[in-house]
């Protein structure tokens, strides 16, 4: 019985054992806090060995609502994670070397346990950080929890919590990818059953790996009219002619009923790096498209949600068309708007 691994799954626990041992030294985990008076976040981040990030500044707002402070010697966890990671880089790349196909199926199985176990213990955690809170605080709201998502997006009374793999997270999830990988190319069956070759290998590898660590920020957020708030003028968003979205340097989207409150949050919230602005098509249904490949048509007679009474559209023949049908209307640009 052959026990040895192919030239490529031993390539793959190569760069298995390089994205390891990056992991150890680059944050795993990153935790956002976002609120009015923190526009651009607060962010905490955790490396095999410890927290960094913004720790004093959340930890005295936390303070406030009775969550206990954070400290990185307080967790076994940074103690052995660096040990225990290592040990997986160390396998992975003794086996590019040796070719054992039993110790790549160990290697396998214990990393893929290992990070089951890691995700229950740090919900355990979130879990306590959030529910164990002092009855004396300063601000107690009754049956209130502060337990942040495992990963994604929950609100904690006026802060956003986003919580994602950071860059670190992410080559250990590709790491998985890349044994699972090796896995269908060793075992027969499947290689059979899926066709694998070397090439559609690799592509797929590939596929699975960019996939893996994409994160559009560039794309528009729908909005959900009568229910979200304009984050400039706190009206009910209720009109889809004239709305229109900041999307920040890090995903951050900031919704807005009037063309005119994108401007004035624009030019108050300088502290908020704006990476996309988005419009609705005056013409279309509820279509956003991108600010600067549009066309600012200004006339009283729009009559907007407040007042800015400015409608954007996609093409110069839609802005000739309101024009034509709007009395004093006239083409702006955003540089105007953005003097008036």
């Amino acid at each position: 019985m052959n026990t040895s691994i192919s030239k490529i799954s031993r390539i793959l626990l190569f760069v298995t054992a390089l994205l390891l041992i990056a992991a150890i030294f680059l944050p795993l985990w990153m935790i956002e806090l976002q609120a009015p008076q923190y526009p651009e976040g607060l962010v905490l981040k955790m490396y095999t060995y410890g927290l960094a990030g913004q720790v004093d500044i959340i930890n005295g707002l936390n303070h406030y609502i009775g969550m206990g402070t954070l400290h990185s010697e307080n967790f076994i966890e940074f103690t052995i994670l660096p040990y225990i990671i290592g040990f997986f880089a160390l396998l992975a790349f003794v086996n590019t070397f040796w070719g054992n196909k039993k110790v790549l199926y160990i290697l396998f199985i214990t990393f893929l346990l290992f990070g089951i176990v890691s995700m229950i213990d740090f919900w355990r955690w979130e879990y306590d950080y959030g529910h164990n809170l002092d009855p004396h605080a300063a601000i107690v709201v009754p049956g209130m929890a502060y337990q942040p998502p495992l990963i994604g997006f929950k609100q904690l009374l006026n802060f956003g919590a986003y919580s994602i793999p950071d860059i670190g997270g992410w080559f250990f999830v590709i790491s998985g990818l890349l044994l699972l990988c090796a896995i269908l190319i060793e075992n027969k069956k499947i290689k059979k059953i899926l066709n694998l070759n070397s090439v559609n290998t690799i592509a797929l590898i590939t596929m699975i790996c960019l996939t893996s660590m994409s994160c559009d920020y560039s794309k528009p957020v729908p909005i959900q009219l009568n229910k979200d708030a304009c984050d400039y003028c706190k009206m009910t968003i209720s009109d889809s002619k004239f709305c229109s979205e900041i999307i920040t340097e890090k995903g951050r989207c900031y919704k807005f009923d009037d063309v005119h409150c994108m401007v004035s949050y624009h030019k108050e919230n300088t502290n908020v790096k704006s990476q996309y602005f988005y419009v609705h098509d005056f013409n279309g249904n509820m279509e956003f498209i991108n600010l600067a490949n549009s066309f600012l048509v200004e006339s009283k007679f729009f009559k907007s949600p407040m007042g800015g009474n400015t409608a954007t559209v996609k093409t110069k023949e839609d802005a000739d068309k309101l024009l034509q049908t709007y009395p004093e209307s006239k083409i702006v640009s955003w540089d105007e708007l953005l003097i008036q």
